[in-house]
């Protein structure tokens, strides 16, 4: 099961580390590896929040996950996104932040810098609607019961998520740009892309939540009357209508996990780049990363772990509300990456045992009625 799940994430891996040799001796070797346990610590909540959405595609859809989910997560997020918001924050050519990447890689890493703002706020924004909508829906099962009761009884509130964030995006922008003005004013400016991308982030948010969500609901109404509009089906003529919603709400979950994907590679790469400013390691070691996310993601999906671990999906959700903060806070104050992941680790690792401690209860309880 492991070696079947986890393969192809183990021949990238030998694959990936050979290459590196090649390309930049032993030195490279050690910083691919060090990427790739960046990249797989800082994205383990990515892993679990997926594996909520996947489990609810069949094995075929799981299947396009692990392809072309894969080549757009190493080759989009990990080689193509640093030199695009190079290009972008440049205005130079993609042809040419290539060119400056593997000429002058000081250069680059600081034009990466000075993207990071508008990077940050988009991110922050997309990941802080995924928390706050999580956080305010009304729940079979709570963890954090004193926090999560409260919560959700102000989720009946139309709208909350949004007003929420929207009010987190405008305090966030204003003190950036105080603080800018009052180190010198070159960055005031700034202060209003920051507000355009975090608004840009909240809206890629609603349109494809939104469409995913629809799609989603479309499909369990599919599913609930399947052997009618099975029936219904035969007698028309038409046995393909079934299948044609399914394929539309698969794939609409799958751009959303594509989407959520991106938003969680931010702190990855970007805090690759404290590493090294080499995009060809950076996209080996952090591709290795993604590779095993992906695994993981899977392993939880049939390994029905998330059925076994009821709060896994609430630490993770909580530490995408932490990264979101932290993205945010990162706009204009620095933050080492080992407490960004750390925090998801603890957070998982908390509701992991929390899981464990509820079902040894569980147990004792069905023991004690049994007796």
């Amino acid at each position: 099961m492991v070696l079947k799940t986890f393969g192809w994430s183990f021949a990238v891996t030998a694959l990936g580390l050979v290459a590196a040799v090649l390309y930049g001796g032993w030195e490279a070797f050690g910083i691919v590896a060090i990427l790739s346990i960046l990249e797989i610590s800082l994205s383990f909540d990515n892993a679990v929040v997926n594996a909520g959405i996947l489990k609810k595609m069949n094995a075929f859809w799981q299947k396009i996950f692990l392809t072309i989910g894969v080549l757009i997560a190493v080759f989009g997020m990990r080689l193509v996104f640093p030199i695009v918001i190079v290009a972008i924050s440049a205005k130079i050519g993609p042809i040419e932040a290539v060119e400056l990447a593997l000429r002058d890689q000081d250069m680059y890493k600081q034009l990466v810098t000075d993207a990071h703002p508008s990077i940050a706020a988009f991110g922050g924004m997309f990941l802080l609607m995924i928390f706050l909508d999580f956080i305010f829906e009304d729940r079979d099962i709570k963890w954090l019961g004193w926090l999560e009761r409260p919560l959700a009884k102000l989720g009946k509130i139309d709208m909350l998520s949004a007003c929420i964030a929207l009010i987190v995006l405008v305090v966030t922008s204003m003190t950036f740009a105080v603080h800018a003005h009052q180190h010198g004013g070159t960055h005031v400016d700034k202060a209003q892309t920051v507000l355009i991308s975090g608004i840009l982030g909240l809206i890629t948010y609603m349109i494809v939540g939104g469409l995913s969500g629809y799609f989603e609901n479309k499909l369990e109404e599919e599913e609930e009357h399947e052997h009618e509009i099975e029936e219904a089906a035969k007698k028309s003529g038409k046995p393909v209508s079934a299948v044609a919603m399914a394929g539309k709400a698969a794939f609409f979950m799958f751009l959303y996990l594509e989407v959520l994907d991106a938003s969680f590679s931010f702190d990855g790469v970007i805090g690759a780049f404290a590493i090294t400013s080499d995009i060809v390691i950076m996209a080996i070691g952090l591709g290795i990363g993604a590779m095993y996310v992906r695994s993981l993601t899977v392993y939880l999906v049939r390994q029905g772990t998330l059925d076994d671990y009821v709060y896994l999906e609430h630490g993770a959700h909580y530490a995408i509300g932490a990264l979101a903060v932290i993205l945010l806070v990162t706009i204009q104050y620095e933050i080492n990456e080992v407490i960004t992941g750390l925090v998801g680790v603890v957070l998982i690792g908390w509701s992991f045992w929390s899981s464990v401690r509820r079902n040894k209860r569980l147990e004792l309880e069905g023991s004690a009625a049994e007796a």
